[in-house]
């Protein structure tokens, strides 16, 4: 009889033991996920801005110098380092003062580092200057205050009569002074008059 009680003694004792663990784990858990989602929801790591179909156009003096479109703009201004982001790409124009494009660039994505002045383009990078030489790379930095335009990617220049191609690229901002760091071959094209 004493052994029954016992039993019926130790069965209540793990059982209240079981579910005090079970407790334990389920508010632990839920403190775990509470957490994730206050660190989610931080209004650091929100956007500031949103917005589709953007188009932005600066000027100097009254002077058109670039025009800036995508599809769809994030600014993201509470972070430690600001920065404006263009997921579904981007396209810059730049003009001269009569209002000609001077050089043109394309990416399918792109992020603006506020505090630095730098662009970062991505992907499908595509710049084309005044002469129609175009430069083809994966990776391209602007450097706005510099004005100038560098990379350290695989490079591609297609000109009227010859294909560059090499590592490492930079130039002035309009596409015109240009250098290929570690040329790795050109092909020659022969056009007729």
């Amino acid at each position: 009889m004493q052994n029954k009680q016992f039993n019926k003694l130790n069965t209540k004792q793990l059982s209240i033991a079981v579910l005090l663990t079970g407790i334990a784990v389920l508010f632990f858990s839920c403190a775990n996920k509470i957490e994730k989602i206050k660190e989610l929801s931080s209004a650091d790591q929100l956007p500031g801005m949103e917005a589709t179909q953007f188009e932005m156009i600066q000027s100097d003096s009254a002077i058109v110098r670039f025009k800036l479109i995508a599809p769809r703009m994030i600014r993201y201004d509470q972070e430690k380092e600001p920065f404006i982001e263009f997921p579904e790409g981007i396209e810059i124009e730049k003009f001269d003062g009569q209002m000609r494009i001077v050089s043109r660039i394309t990416a399918d994505y792109a992020r603006y580092l506020d505090n630095e002045e730098k662009w970062l383009a991505k992907n499908n990078v595509v710049a084309v200057n005044e002469e129609g030489d175009s430069l083809k790379t994966e990776e391209l930095i602007w450097e706005e205050k510099k004005g100038k335009i560098f990379s350290d990617q695989f490079v591609k220049i297609i000109r009227k009569d010859q294909i560059i191609n090499g590592i490492g690229f930079e130039s002035d901002q309009d596409l015109m002074n240009w250098e290929i760091k570690k040329p790795t071959g050109t092909l020659y094209l022969d056009v007729a008059n």
